[in-house]
């Protein structure tokens, strides 16, 4: 069978799941990673005969992604703020949004030698972006799972990217941050556990659930602690920035009000809602 040929009968598979246009993404994604051809490959081979081999690997992928498991993590890889990371079901895929906190981030600070700690790292993608693009700055990524750092270090070491990698869980109230930061950056779980019925299999089964969700009676709590031992270890003039949930967006900035943060500001994201937040001590 030839390859337009595969290609539109995978598209025709996948578009009554994900819609025609998630659908041509997903097959071109599974042919440059099966045959290693991009999109120009892709076009330029169109009349090849493809193997039995190879179509029965595409079908196994169909198959997967009928299944609701993310591409990311069948080839466990995403592209990500010019980055290809290593992925696995031990950490979220990151996500555009949060590319866009690193930008926010990168844009604020041009200082160099800037201490940097990132809280609940996973992939380590926030940390390993800001070391690559904050001039000199000593980055530190904190994660309670000893998998989400272990795939942390293998994205570091691959995109040559300094970054110290710390096992720690936040929550410990023995537990503190070390002093002297100029910035702490956290993407936390943040998910309420009533919002589950609304969100997409695809996550709900596949992505790990310690990173995602919160209590319904305490869904701020990693923000709770993260700024309370942000306001210990912070200099003067240090920045605290967070990916937030928008649900919690006026009670988070109530929360941190009380706890004292007095420069508190919420910022949208490409979609309009409110998903990041910066406080200045």
């Amino acid at each position: 069978m030839k390859l337009n040929d595969i290609i539109n009968k995978t598209v025709a598979k996948l578009a009554p799941h994900y819609g025609d246009s998630e659908a041509k993404w997903l097959t071109r994604t599974i042919i440059e990673h099966i045959k290693g051809w991009n999109q120009v490959d892709i076009l330029m081979n169109g009349d090849k005969e493809l193997s039995e081999f190879i179509i029965g690997k595409i079908d196994d992928v169909v198959t997967r992604l009928l299944n609701d498991e993310p591409v990311q993590y069948i080839f466990g890889d995403t592209y990500w703020y010019g980055m290809t990371l290593k992925v696995s079901p031990d950490v979220l895929i990151p996500r555009p949004e949060t590319s866009e906190l690193v930008d926010m981030i990168v844009k604020d600070n041009n200082a160099s030698d800037l201490k940097v700690i990132d809280v609940c790292t996973g992939s380590g993608c926030i940390a390993v972006a800001l070391a690559r693009n904050l001039p000199f700055a000593s980055v530190t990524g904190i994660d309670i799972s000893s998998k989400a750092l272990a795939i942390a270090k293998e994205n570091a070491e691959i995109q040559k990217a300094k970054v110290k990698l710390l096992q720690q869980d936040i929550l410990d109230e023995t537990y503190s941050l070390p002093s002297g930061l100029d910035i702490i950056v956290s993407n936390p779980p943040y998910i309420a556990e009533n919002e589950k019925r609304s969100m997409d299999a695809n996550v709900i089964d596949h992505e790990p659930s310690i990173a995602l969700f919160v209590p319904d009676d305490d869904p701020l709590k990693f923000y709770k602690r993260i700024s309370d031992l942000s306001m210990a270890s912070l200099n003067d003039n240090g920045k605290l920035y967070y990916e937030i949930n928008p649900l919690y967006a006026t009670d988070l900035t109530e929360m941190m009000s009380h706890q004292g943060w007095t420069d508190i500001q919420l910022f949208k994201d490409i979609h309009g809602k409110n998903r990041f937040l910066r406080a200045i001590k």
